[in-house]
């Protein structure tokens, strides 16, 4: 699912208006430049609407996080995984594309700066840790699923998911954060040797 999918929703929905509205300006503008005001200037409805529920910019992006994640969960099913090595190249593919669009890419930026603020705000450590552990908890489903077929080979799928998340959360702040020909982590190249150790670490001998 696309970002900007998840806004694709009833116009008469005040809470989805508003959560777009969020993502609208936070891209726009990132964290450290966002104000209510901002948020305010992408919002079809009152204002005062903002000020009535939210506090603050922080009270309103936690929200957000919370908001955002509630659509993925409904969009990403825990079963029906019908091949368990192409959902997780799916997923290799995605997370570790070569590229990102302008959209994408300003809300992975700005996604960096909100989870920055976990280190010192309880409320946005909450929101990214019950994020973490939705992926890294789908992510162990679909190893455990490759065990139980006989594709996989008998590890531990939870530790699978948190190397998996680890190197994925550590991409992203390296793509929006650092130049490949600078020093940075050429992407292509973590996910060709991500699915190098994967091959050995997961396939069954037949299943190569």
């Amino acid at each position: 699912m696309a970002p900007g999918d998840v806004f694709d929703a009833d116009p008469d929905d005040t809470e989805a208006a508003l959560m777009a509205a969020t993502y609208r300006a936070l891209c726009e503008h990132g964290y450290a430049d966002l104000t209510i005001q901002k948020i305010g200037e992408e919002f079809e409805k009152s204002t005062s609407l903002l000020y009535h529920h939210y506090d603050g910019k922080d009270e309103l992006l936690v929200a957000f996080l919370g908001f955002m994640l509630d659509r993925f969960e409904d969009d990403v099913p825990f079963e029906d995984v019908v091949d368990p090595w192409a959902e997780l190249q799916d997923v290799l593919d995605h997370v570790l594309a070569p590229g990102m669009d302008a959209e994408r890419e300003e809300l992975t930026s700005a996604m960096i700066e909100l989870r920055a603020q976990a280190a010192h705000d309880p409320a946005y450590r909450e929101a990214f840790s019950r994020h973490d552990r939705f992926f890294r908890d789908r992510l162990a489903a679909v190893v455990r699923d490759g065990i139980d077929r006989g594709v996989f080979r008998d590890v531990d799928p939870d530790r699978v998911a948190a190397l998996l998340q680890t190197t994925f959360n550590g991409a992203m702040m390296q793509r929006v954060t650092t130049d490949p020909e600078d020093g940075g982590v050429p992407v292509d190249d973590v996910r060709a040797e991500l699915e190098a150790v994967l091959e050995d670490r997961l396939l069954q001998g037949d299943a190569e």
